[in-house]
């Protein structure tokens, strides 16, 4: 079930419940693709229509950042929860894992998509990474066709928004893929280069200020994340 956040459509699923549906839908037919939804995300869909028409065709739309937990709440429409993109690939992998689906890396600069390979199949004995490519290349043809050559059966896409939703739209189909999921920065994780929050930051919806201490340059993004809880107080209090 779609929950309108904004203008951008949001599945009311818990991470379980994420995890159940993305493996449904690499046993259908075709390609899909899922995305997940922050505060920034939102913020930019508002102003960019091509980003947000993308967002809203997603076959899965996971609830990311707490921000978008709250400002469903302030507009009537509460969600079940968070449904982080990182823990959501976890949970795919390891399904992958005893399945022998094919994952292939795309993304984050030359050399991390490698290293976070090794680490993930270390993670999850028997999960079939068929290909990686770094998120530098100027052209699409050859990363669709390196995609389509490798067999590949779900791509986890890493190239930042809005550029890998668009991405995926405009060229998954080509890949000869089922699923591609977008996931931001996740090859930088598993490739040990960015440590998250630990649990307990995670469990309080602090994983967010654990990034800033940790990387204060993120200062500017930062700041913009209260806007949506404003524009989410005037949407309800506008009766929107």
């Amino acid at each position: 079930m779609k929950t309108d956040v904004l203008g951008v459509n949001v599945d009311n699923v818990t991470l379980a419940e994420a995890i159940d549906a993305g493996a449904a839908l690499l046993q259908e037919e075709g390609f899909h693709y899922m995305v997940t939804p922050n505060p920034e995300f939102i913020l930019s869909a508002r102003k960019n229509e091509a980003f947000r028409t993308v967002l809203n065709g997603a076959d899965l739309s996971l609830p990311d950042g707490i921000g978008v937990v709250y400002a469903a709440r302030i507009l009537g429409r509460p969600l079940k929860g968070r449904a982080p993109g990182v823990d959501f690939a976890q949970g795919l992998m390891a399904r992958m894992a005893k399945t022998g689906d094919k994952l292939f890396l795309l993304g984050a600069k030359p050399g991390v998509a490698e290293q976070a390979a090794e680490n993930l199949r270390q993670a999850h004995p028997g999960l079939n990474i068929c290909g990686c490519h770094d998120g530098y290349f100027k052209e699409d043809p050859p990363v669709i066709e390196a995609i389509r050559a490798a067999g590949a059966d779900v791509v986890f896409v890493c190239l930042g928004a809005p550029k890998q939703e668009l991405w995926m739209a405009s060229n998954g189909p080509k890949t000869g893929a089922r699923l591609a999921v977008g996931l931001g920065g996740c090859l930088d994780v598993f490739a040990g280069n960015v440590q998250r929050a630990p649990e307990a930051w995670q469990k309080a919806g602090l994983e967010w200020l654990y990034r800033l201490i940790k990387e204060p340059s993120r200062i500017g993004r930062m700041a913009k994340l209260p806007l949506i809880l404003v524009d989410a107080l005037g949407a309800r209090l506008g009766g929107k």
